[in-house]
């Protein structure tokens, strides 16, 4: 297959697979999609999903979010990891949101990167996810699998990235990186990898990530 081909197989399996593509993180407007996507860091969909419904009971806004105290914040966000830093992220950028913004969420990736706790990620999550505008988020999964595809060579998220929109179209990038996150965990995970039910990997995989995974199967 010339890549192009290759690329054309992804786009076509993953829309075989997931024609209808569910949202991982639970959220009803920006806002509290931000918040969804900033408190998933290192920690995963499941968890956020389980406590944001605790923490938007509270405070839903960047209003009502200013008016608890950073501790009262990282009390009820503990469960998910790294709370001393989101909650100080969370609280401050509702304030900055109210200030500068009149309590709306930015569209831009680079006024969103500007926020406390906010890195790229989070923000081309947000962007694409609320606003509609085409970004390529790249998480663990996504740079996994272009990796084990040979889409990209792997050494960084940054490169990955640039890859992925350079070779999938425009308009299929909001619908792509979540169709990828769900195939990477269902068919293509780190862990307990069953290369027979990858068909992916298994039709256009890297030829030494597929030979590394035949060596430890007959281990």
């Amino acid at each position: 297959m010339t890549k192009k081909e290759k690329v054309q197989f992804v786009i076509d399996t993953l829309n075989e697979i997931y024609p209808e593509i569910p949202i991982p993180l639970d959220h009803k407007d920006p806002y509290t999609l931000l918040i969804a996507v900033l408190l998933s860091a290192q920690s995963t969909d499941v968890k956020v999903n389980q406590i944001t419904p605790l923490l938007f009971e509270i405070a839903d806004t960047p209003e009502k979010m200013v008016k608890l105290s950073v501790e009262e914040i990282r009390e009820i966000i503990k469960p998910v990891g790294l709370s001393p830093m989101k909650s100080k992220g969370i609280h401050g950028l509702s304030q900055i949101l109210l200030d500068k913004y009149d309590g709306q969420v930015p569209k831009s990736i680079e006024a969103l990167e500007e926020l406390p706790a906010v890195g790229h990620k989070t923000a081309s999550v947000v962007v694409a996810q609320a606003f509609n505008i085409p970004a390529f988020p790249v998480d663990t999964h996504i740079h996994r699998l272009m990796y084990r595809w040979n889409l990209t060579n792997g050494k960084n998220v940054v490169q990955t990235e640039k890859d992925a929109k350079r070779l999938f179209p425009e308009d299929l990038w909001n619908r792509l990186h979540l169709q990828i996150i769900w195939y990477g965990r269902q068919y293509s995970p780190a862990r307990g990898w069953n290369l027979d039910k990858d068909i992916i990997t298994k039709t256009i995989g890297r030829k030494s990530v597929i030979a590394e995974y035949n060596k430890k199967a007959k281990k």
